[in-house]
């Protein structure tokens, strides 16, 4: 199979690359080396496979590159929360018009077979339940009840205390960033071409990846990469909230082994959303004690306080990608945290986005 795949250079899609040319299949690398990722140099992991450095929302370079592709798989794209609101005009450029750009193109060149890098940021808040009204969307936290210690979400009926339960793939959709809001446009944009054309698409939903080649010292990375980046310093990794907010942590192996199961799937009928997880939720605590122990670096700080776009819970139902995909993961929270301390890590990156 030819597989044309954006941003591939990337924490994520030079994985992908890898593990498709390891199964005999070809990558067709496009990365524009975003300084807020890279730096703006080609890292070495990314020379193998002779990536072309350009732009997605490049009509032209597309076309030519779509040529005799089977399948695209798309992972380039402007991450993590941002800054500030000024950075809205940057992640609508790269990931809105560069998506819609790239279904164009496909659709022009006759290329059918859409796996989409989507996010766990859709969702905004995870699930919940109540016990007196079942599931419900929780209430809005409040700045009073963080600034007093109190994260967890209430119920928006009775007040009364939540439990987080696992997110399926049709739970409502809640972007609290411009990121997220950017993400769920690229499934509409992608879910729209899908109808117009017959065309599939699987729209892999990452829960927090992490694992070799992320970039350090960026506020557009992971948490993962910022304790790791922390401890190398020498400092205690800092910890929002209590600490007890619960997330997925999944290794970025099984974030492309699941991108090779959903390229050599049957396309599905439209868009088809996929949580892709470890399905062995922690806090942010555990993966910051648990680096902090691996590197044998100081103790996480618990500082307290949120982020505006911050959501408290967000673990993921991992049924439908075992269901549909024959995706579960393989690497454990353990062996990943112990492995990440040491794994190697992008330079670091502009602080700043820069303009396309």
């Amino acid at each position: 199979m030819r597989v044309l795949v954006t941003g591939a250079a990337g924490f994520i899609g030079s994985q992908i690359a890898d593990l498709l040319a390891a199964e005999g299949h070809e990558p067709v690398c496009l990365d524009a080396l975003l300084p807020q990722a890279h730096g703006g140099a080609l890292p070495e992991w990314s020379r193998r496979h002779d990536p072309v450095v350009g732009d997605v929302r490049d009509a032209t370079l597309l076309g030519r590159l779509l040529s005799g592709v089977d399948a695209v798989c798309h992972q380039a794209a402007m991450v993590g929360h941002g800054l500030d609101p000024s950075d809205a005009p940057d992640y609508a450029a790269h990931n809105d018009l560069g998506t819609a750009t790239l279904l164009a193109a496909m659709h022009s060149a006759g290329v059918r077979r859409l796996v989409l890098a989507s996010s766990m940021v859709v969702y905004g808040e995870g699930r919940y339940t109540c016990d007196r009204h079942g599931v419900v969307r929780p209430a809005a936290r409040r700045a009073a009840d963080l600034a007093a210690g109190r994260y967890d979400p209430t119920c928006p009926d009775c007040g009364g205390t939540l439990a987080p339960a696992l997110v399926p793939e049709d739970a409502p959709l809640e972007p609290r960033s411009t990121y997220a809001a950017s993400k769920l446009a690229q499934e509409h944009y992608a879910a729209a071409w899908a109808r117009q054309t017959g065309g599939g698409v699987w729209a892999l939903r990452y829960h927090n990846v992490y694992g070799p080649r992320m970039p350090r010292d960026t506020p557009y990375a992971g948490v993962a990469s910022l304790f790791r980046s922390a401890l190398a310093d020498g400092r205690a990794p800092v910890v929002l909230e209590d600490g007890r907010q619960r997330r997925d942590f999944v290794h970025v192996t099984d974030v492309a082994r699941a991108n090779l199961l959903a390229l050599t799937a049957p396309p599905p009928d439209g868009l088809v959303p996929v949580n892709v997880c470890s399905g062995e939720p922690h806090t942010v605590g555990d993966l910051a004690a648990a680096l902090a122990a691996a590197m044998a670096g100081p103790a996480p700080v618990v500082a307290g306080g949120a982020r505006a776009a911050d959501v408290r819970h967000v673990v993921a139902d991992p049924a439908r990608a075992r269901d549909l995909l024959g995706y579960t993961a393989t690497v454990t929270f353990t062996e990943g945290v112990t492995a990440f301390a040491t794994d190697p890590q992008r330079s670091p990156a502009t602080l700043s986005p820069q303009p396309a």
